[in-house]
């Protein structure tokens, strides 16, 4: 083996037991008393409490971009954010974005920790068997939703509703604080092989899906302060999480505008007025559209591969 590969060997070594040991160490730090305190809650609610638990995860997520602007940095940022969007750790958002990696969600929280409030989005009720982090998303009030199939909800169709009324509750107890409520609109990671499943007519996105983000503006719209959308890209190729955490991902470029929410969103029934329905994803699709020209725009702009020497 050459000098230079057991060099790289070694980087990646050492980097990977750093970032190891240092998540660890976090998760063992801060993740029982987030348990702790959200156990509190099954006795008495308490605004305290929920703000103390909030402090101690951005607290939490913190040493996560610690270590990525000190054990990665390598990794080249490119973000930008539209003037006319003023984002604040006091507001209320919903974010959508589109999604390709697990790596996406520690974009979210690089991006937001220091600029938005905590973000809290949809994820699988399975999750909540992680320890640590799975009650965390629970008690930090994490949507979580037991997703059933088509023919399990043909056999029983409250099942659908009881989704929906988690997820209406989820979304009102948000109400009380500051918030960012993330929507990956497609639904699932982007894949080449998703892509051409569904004969998407994006180049670069799967198709949207309506309801989830409908639901969360039916609930939330009026008490926002802006709908915005996050569009990630990198340019040297999707990683995979681990990819990410070794220090294998020269560039991540990140881009937010704020979507104009027309009179008429906040005025329909997504649920039972099929016209609604039809508009509000000709809306959706609009904006998917936008996003699908704005991530060509950057790979362009982006296109020259790093090189040694343009990190030098």
């Amino acid at each position: 083996m050459s000098t230079d590969k057991k060099q790289g060997l070694f980087k990646k070594v050492s980097t990977g037991l750093t970032v190891a040991s240092v998540v660890t160490g976090s998760t063992l730090l801060f993740g029982p008393p987030v348990l702790a305190l959200g156990l509190t809650k099954l006795f008495k609610k308490s605004a305290k409490v929920d703000q103390t638990n909030i402090e101690l995860t951005n607290r939490w997520l913190s040493i996560n971009n610690w270590l990525i602007d000190h054990v990665l940095p390598q990794t080249q940022w490119d973000i930008q954010v539209d003037e006319q969007l003023n984002l604040n750790l006091q507001g209320r958002y919903i974010l959508t974005c589109n999604h390709q990696s697990w790596v996406d969600t520690t974009v979210n929280q690089y991006f937001g920790v220091s600029r938005m409030p905590l973000t809290r989005f949809f994820t699988k009720w399975e999750l909540i068997f992680i320890p640590f982090i799975g009650q965390a998303f629970k008690i930090l009030g994490f949507p979580m939703m037991k997703r059933h199939s088509k023919s399990q909800i043909a056999k029983r169709p409250e099942l659908k509703n009881r989704d929906i009324a988690e997820a209406r509750k989820a979304c009102e107890q948000l109400l009380s604080q500051p918030f960012t409520l993330l929507n990956y609109v497609e639904g699932t990671r982007f894949t080449p092989e998703k892509h051409r499943q569904q004969k998407s007519s994006y180049q670069h996105l799967l198709k949207p899906k309506s309801g989830g983000l409908a639901l969360a503006l039916n609930i939330l719209g009026d008490q926002v302060d802006a709908l915005v959308d996050m569009t990630i890209v990198y340019p040297d190729g999707v990683p995979k999480y681990g990819n990410f955490w070794l220090g294998e991902v020269p560039r991540v470029a990140v881009h937010l505008r704020k979507i104009e929410l027309p009179t008429w969103i906040l005025q329909g029934d997504y649920e039972t007025d099929r016209e609604y329905r039809v508009q509000f994803h000709q809306w959706l699709s609009q904006i998917w559209h936008e996003k699908d020209q704005l991530i060509t725009q950057i790979k362009t702009r982006l296109a020259q591969p790093i090189t040694q020497e343009s990190i030098a």
